[in-house]
């Protein structure tokens, strides 16, 4: 149940709104995105810039893959925004569930990335590895995410049209 001391979660429509950390996550995912989008910025050296952060092709595109994930998710809370296409709701309320299958594949890839350098410590590694650990707690723990995931409902849009 909400609580008052919860309101700040409220928008001017009474719903709750997206939490701050729920963007963070999707920009970390989407990253991949991020780097692809900065390389088609440097007309001579897209190839330089990409392979400084993903050495490797195969991970650039895996990533550009786990990120297409992220993108999905952020589609569904600008969706979730605006209370249209009630059609995905179904779709929203698995929003944790989304999360959380992209977060571990995420790790999934950096344990690959990782066996690339034959596990030696890089802080690149080591930072990313980190914001996933508190990513999953975050998943695991937040009680704004938990009824920011349950909030949008038919009987919510049909009181406000």
């Amino acid at each position: 149940m909400l609580s008052f001391s919860n309101i700040r979660w409220l928008d001017d429509k009474g719903r709750i709104k997206p939490p701050l950390f729920l963007y963070l996550i999707l920009i970390f995912l989407a990253r991949g995105w991020c780097v692809f989008i900065l390389s088609l910025t440097q007309a001579g050296q897209r190839d330089g810039l990409v392979k400084l952060f993903y050495p490797l092709k195969d991970d650039f595109i895996a990533s550009i893959i786990v990120g297409s994930i992220g993108l999905g998710i952020y589609f569904l809370v600008t969706v979730e925004r605006r209370g249209k296409p009630l059609w995905l709701i179904p779709v929203f309320s698995k929003l944790k569930l989304l999360l959380f299958a992209s977060v571990s594949t995420e790790f999934a890839l950096i344990v690959i990335r990782l066996s690339h350098i034959d596990y030696q410590f890089s802080w690149i590694y080591a930072i990313e590895i980190l914001i996933l650990f508190w990513g999953i707690i975050y998943l695991l723990k937040s009680k704004h995410l938990k009824y920011y995931s349950q909030g949008w409902t038919i009987d919510r849009d049909k009181k406000t049209e």
